[in-house]
């Protein structure tokens, strides 16, 4: 596959003087002077295009440009549109957070994971919460044995940030 980009040389812009060329229909006619390259494509009503210019010589293919930049144009676009991106949500606890709360949280996760995104759960600690982190370590360490049929946990504790982020498993 050829990636024709805005830096391409067509036509009169190919500087090299002389360069091989390969015919419309994909037959190679040999090593030959631009200007001759240029003439035979211009009988044919179709473009000179500078594939591969670092080749020695370059090489050049005889082609209808607009229609073949249209068509890279659309493979590029269909190739972007079955693109899944990827999505991060992140639901954050508290060391002391309450049992309805926490549920409420769960709940969440629980649809996120569904959508098949992923979710990073981090521990926020505030003042003397931070010297007994702990405590809220348990709590991430429940949201992961709650999701470890569900979901892939990579548990990151080291840092001043605590988290865990939960992948949702391939099915």
């Amino acid at each position: 596959m050829t990636i024709i980009s805005n830096k391409t040389r067509i036509n009169e812009r190919i500087r090299a003087r002389e360069v091989r060329v390969i015919s419309d229909d994909g037959e190679q006619l040999g090593v030959m002077t631009s200007r001759e390259a240029l003439s035979i494509a211009v009988e044919k009503k179709l473009d000179l295009v500078e594939v591969s210019p670092t080749a020695q010589p370059p090489v050049c293919k005889i082609m209808d440009y607009g229609k073949y930049k249209y068509e890279q144009a659309r493979k590029a676009k269909e190739a972007k549109k079955n693109q899944k991106q990827v999505v991060i949500k992140e639901i954050k606890f508290k060391a002391r957070i309450d049992v309805h709360d926490f549920e409420t949280k769960i709940g969440h996760i629980r649809k996120f994971i569904e959508k098949e995104h992923k979710v990073k759960a981090s521990l926020m600690l505030f003042g003397r919460e931070r010297m007994h982190a702990a405590l809220g370590i348990k709590k991430l360490d429940e949201v992961a044995e709650i999701f470890k049929d569900e979901a892939l946990i990579d548990k990151k504790y080291g840092g001043p940030q605590k988290f865990i982020i939960l992948s949702p498993l391939k099915k």
